[in-house]
């Protein structure tokens, strides 16, 4: 026996057609579905309108609790919360299958493409933000036994309104053989180690003719081991140095490589730009809806989803990219990488401390180099 046919295509596509596997969360819908959706809310058990739950400092809330076989189709989030860089504060851990550690950890803002900490719209075709502050996956992630959603305050004031809807779906008929299961780490370094003493510009010749092909020292997006593909990234840059960030390559190392098996020719690049990004812009599969104004302070935000191609691996992967040509420069980086892999997966490292995930610059100094201190004065947070 297996899943209906609309969810059992979903999945197939996502395990064994990358190349196919754009918008396989949708149904078929010229067919009867006969999977049971359902729904994870905060809404007001009486009836009535008080529809939010509280989140107090320090505290877990387990915000969807269900058996399988399922999949979560669409995830909803929206809060009110005083605390400045709450985005940055509450973090979102997904469980599979009973296991003991998350395959989904990050701060929920970094999880929907706002690594800086503030709120702002943008659209993709898996994740966007509405106005007003709304959150939303469209990821598919299917479950063979049991799928936990937790939110944790790692705050210091209670979230006075948490808002969230979580679509699901279930089915009496197991999950397709070799069912890939979605993953989501958060990485950041603050601020990275690059290695001139003294800043250069990125037409310095110190600069340009530096080589690297190992990759170390690379900002690293995620690890894995296992056998899967990897979906894309969100990533957020608080400049600690004037000029352009974004020369670096992307390099992925794949089943154990030591030289990158894809590598690329800049971060706007990667980030399917050109010629920097001069202005904001949001589309299905790549975006940047925040670009700074190249001096220090300024804040950046990209993504790009691979659905047209995922980029595969059947035994291991590192997803990496310099800051800057061949790691030169300091810039603070955020992210979250997107795959899916089997299980069990490779344990995360430690999340960062809350206080270390707060935007913060770090004057990292040289010649016409502009570096005021603490945060930036940026609203919507």
């Amino acid at each position: 026996m297996r899943l209906n046919l609309s969810l059992k295509l979903a999945l197939t596509l996502l395990a064994t057609s990358p190349a196919l596997a754009q918008n396989s969360g949708w149904p078929d819908l010229t067919q009867r579905q006969t999977y049971t959706l359902h729904r994870a809310t905060s809404k007001e058990e009486t009836g009535a309108n008080a529809d939010a739950k509280g989140l107090n400092p320090g505290e877990t809330r387990t915000v969807l609790d269900a058996d399988g076989p399922g999949m979560l189709s669409h995830l909803w989030f929206t809060i009110a919360d005083n605390e400045s860089y709450h985005l940055k504060r509450i973090v979102l851990r997904i469980f599979w299958d009973n296991e003991s550690t998350p395959s989904v950890e990050a701060p929920i803002g970094d999880f929907f493409g706002l690594g800086t900490g503030d709120y702002l719209n943008w659209q993709s075709e898996m994740l966007s933000v509405g106005s007003s502050k709304a959150l939303n996956s469209f990821f598919p992630m299917p479950f063979a036994k049991h799928a936990r959603v937790t939110l944790t305050n790692e705050g210091k004031m209670g979230a006075g309104s948490v808002y969230y809807n979580i679509e699901y779906r279930t089915d009496t008929h197991p999950l397709p053989p070799h069912t890939l299961y979605f993953h989501a780490q958060y990485r950041q370094a603050s601020p990275n180690k690059g290695w001139t003493g003294e800043w250069y510009g990125n037409g310095d010749p110190l600069v340009n003719y530096k080589r690297n092909t190992t990759g170390d020292g690379n900002f690293v997006w995620f690890e894995a081991k296992g056998e899967g593909h990897y979906v894309g990234v969100t990533m957020s840059v608080l400049q600690n140095q004037d000029g352009w960030w974004g020369e670096g390559n992307d390099m992925f190392y794949i089943d154990g490589a030591t030289t990158p098996a894809i590598a690329g020719t800049g971060s706007e690049d990667y980030f399917l730009g050109a010629w920097d990004f001069g202005s904001p812009f949001s589309y299905q599969l790549y975006g940047a809806p925040l670009v700074g104004r190249e001096q220090a302070g300024a804040r950046s935000s990209v993504y790009r989803f691979h659905l047209d191609s995922p980029i595969p691996f059947s035994k291991s992967m590192k997803a990496t990219i310099e800051h800057g040509h061949a790691n030169h420069r300091s810039d603070n980086y955020s992210s979250v990488a997107y795959w899916y892999q089997t299980e069990p997966h490779m344990p995360f490292p430690a999340l960062p401390p809350v206080d270390e995930r707060i935007p913060t610059l770090h004057p990292v100094g040289g010649p016409g180099n502009i570096t005021p201190t603490g945060e930036s004065s940026t609203p919507n947070r």
